[in-house]
């Protein structure tokens, strides 16, 4: 069976459209009907239902669709060994972060790392933790930085960090001057969020299924700095990790009671290959870690 076809072919079943997979695959439209052909020709089976404007699996695409992703990850997995046994000094990484951790917890130590090790590429995707572990388990990203108070029997994980999600409020808030609030009082107030899929969203959504509230929500938004400046200018409250907030933000921050405790750490697929350059990065960012902690 012809890898790049199988390639070809999960492109082609993600994106449900032959233009979209052609542009993202870089190759003519007809190049990739023509390879989807001969696919079907050599295993002697109808894969796609092509549709005027749209195309759907047949129910023998659904079953190839979801070995294909194995195989290719297992081709995938093979070169990075492969490489390594080689002695390749050099490497890539496909690391997944939330929107806020990466731009107030990682900067100092990305710069630091690619200074020590300049032949490392880093691709950072930027996702909500839920959206982080699916691509873990889909072989996109080779680590993230996600929730390790979970356990996933598909995913290992180190923890780095041990938070508390807690609300962020202006100076001038009744809520600033108080010791703890419940989040049945935080879920009373107008709400500037996160979206939906956000460790920082979790626990206010789920308070609201629970208790049948209807929480008034202003704003979501995932640009951290978007939301400390609606929630300065007093048009709701929100929550957060108080690293985010600076001295000069005029806001602050009220614990939960009871509190909403929260562990952060690398994470990677128990099944996935972790290659060298992964691994150093790994304990790279664990020493980085302990050092800020030391300091503290």
């Amino acid at each position: 069976m012809d890898i790049k076809r199988l390639q070809y072919f999960t492109v082609l079943a993600d994106t449900g459209n032959f233009t979209r997979a052609a542009e993202q695959l870089g190759i003519a439209q007809s190049a990739l009907s023509i390879s989807m052909k001969k696919l079907e020709d050599q295993l002697e089976l109808k894969l796609i239902n092509r549709l005027e404007r749209k195309m759907s699996l047949t129910a023998d695409g659904e079953v190839l669709r979801k070995h294909a992703r194995n195989i290719l990850e297992n081709v995938e997995q093979a070169q990075k060994e492969l490489q390594e046994l080689k002695g390749l000094t050099s490497g890539v990484i496909n690391f997944g972060v939330s929107a806020m951790l990466g731009s107030y917890f990682l900067p100092d130590a990305l710069a630091r790392f690619k200074q020590t090790y300049p032949g490392i590429q880093i691709n950072i995707h930027e996702a909500g933790t839920a959206t982080l572990e699916k691509m873990l388990l889909e072989g996109q990203l080779d680590l993230a930085l996600i929730r390790t108070d979970r356990s996933h029997e598909q995913i290992r994980s180190i923890t780095l960090l041990q938070e508390e999600i807690v609300a962020c409020v202006p100076e001038q808030h009744p809520f600033a001057n108080r010791d703890s609030i419940t989040l049945s009082e935080f879920c009373q107030q107008p709400l500037v969020l996160f979206r939906e899929g956000y460790f920082l969203r979790e626990a206010v959504s789920r308070h609201c299924r629970q208790h049948q509230i209807e929480a008034n929500i202003q704003f979501e938004t995932n640009l951290t700095e978007l939301l400390k400046s609606l929630v300065k200018q007093e048009v709701g409250v929100s929550t957060c990790l108080s690293l985010i907030l600076n001295e000069d933000d005029a806001l602050t921050t009220v614990s939960f009671e009871p509190a909403i405790p929260l562990e952060l750490g690398l994470g990677w697929k128990s099944s996935h290959y972790l290659s060298s350059a992964a691994r150093v990065f790994v304990e790279f960012i664990k020493a980085e870690v302990s050092e800020r902690k030391e300091i503290v």
